[in-house]
């Protein structure tokens, strides 16, 4: 196992297997979230209590559920880096810390709109959404820490000790409904004793959180192939400013159905929110990655370049 480990961890090994998962990631992620999209907006029955409204859930808590799992990803690609001096730990890391940021932001944002017409208000600071927001800049942190040294390897060492020093905040989120009290319920997923969510619920929210999974594969990769593109690139000192643009798009909506009970102006904007977020980064992510791969495609070999 070790063996295979040290063999995955060069950047060109990894990238060959990252470009034959691709395809099937962005499949399977095209599938379960065009599923869960299905299930959760239509099929899915609204909740006694809440209304139309716990339909914000399949987007709030599956973000919730990856900002907390890539931050994972992200300290151990640290501790990757920084004991076993693997590049494909930092590259790992330096990838996926954005897309944790995105899920993080999102699951602050829709948790907002959620609350608000549950709770009357959009925000307090009880222990989960304090913990919440301190994993954000935690994020925030360690991506303002790569490019504040001159030297790349400072950056990266900074950075990496933040990011497993803030491994610290993952339990405080976690047990924070068990250990404060805050207006969040105890978790009713992942428990020791099994779910309490009805199964009719339980679905469309597992499908929803593989998904995001696969959205987190999917871009990952792009964003490791883009990253492993700008190190050769400046290794040769031939990288090149150019800014990408992105399209806006537009969505309308007239049916009925958009009246989500009254609470289409938390339903629809969590949605809206976390889908724009999430192809705006997937957009950037590959439009990035192919401007890059082919610059790194149009350079002199190295034996030309000596």
């Amino acid at each position: 196992m070790t063996i295979r480990f040290h063999y995955f961890a060069n950047p060109t090994r990894a990238l060959r297997v990252a470009k034959t998962l691709l395809p099937f990631s962005l499949a399977a992620m095209s599938v379960l979230l065009g599923w869960g999209l299905w299930l959760a907006l239509y099929a899915s029955p609204p909740d006694y209590q809440q209304g139309e409204a716990v339909r914000i859930m399949y987007v709030h808590v599956p973000a919730a559920w990856m900002a907390l799992f890539v931050y994972i990803i992200v300290a151990a690609g640290s501790v990757s880096f920084l004991i076993w001096r693997h590049p494909l730990g930092e590259l790992i890391a330096e990838a996926a810390a954005p897309i944790g940021a995105c899920f993080t932001a999102l699951a602050l944002i829709t948790g907002s709109l959620w609350g608000q017409p549950m709770w009357g208000t959009w925000w307090v600071w009880d222990a989960r959404l304090t913990s919440v927001l301190i994993l954000f800049f935690l994020y925030l942190g360690y991506m303002g820490l790569r490019n504040a040294f001159d030297d790349p390897a400072k950056g990266s060492r900074a950075a990496s000790i933040l990011a497993i020093i803030g491994t610290i905040n993952l339990p405080i989120i976690k047990f924070s409904v068990d250990w404060w009290n805050t207006l969040h319920q105890p978790a009713s997923v992942l428990r020791l004793g099994g779910p309490t969510i009805h199964p009719d619920m339980l679905w469309p929210l597992l499908i929803m959180a593989v998904g995001f999974k696969f959205y987190f594969l999917s871009v990952g990769i792009i964003r490791l192939r883009n990253h492993v593109a700008l190190r050769r690139l400046q290794a040769l000192s031939l990288l090149s400013s150019d800014s990408s643009s992105l399209a806006a798009v537009r969505l309308s909506s007239v049916a009925p159905f958009f009246a989500m009970g009254g609470y289409a102006f938390y339903v629809w904007p969590a949605y809206g929110v976390t889908f724009c977020v999430l192809a705006i980064l997937f957009a950037r992510s590959a439009i990035a990655m192919r401007r890059n791969e082919a610059a790194v495609q149009r350079l002199p070999s190295p034996q030309s370049v000596s």
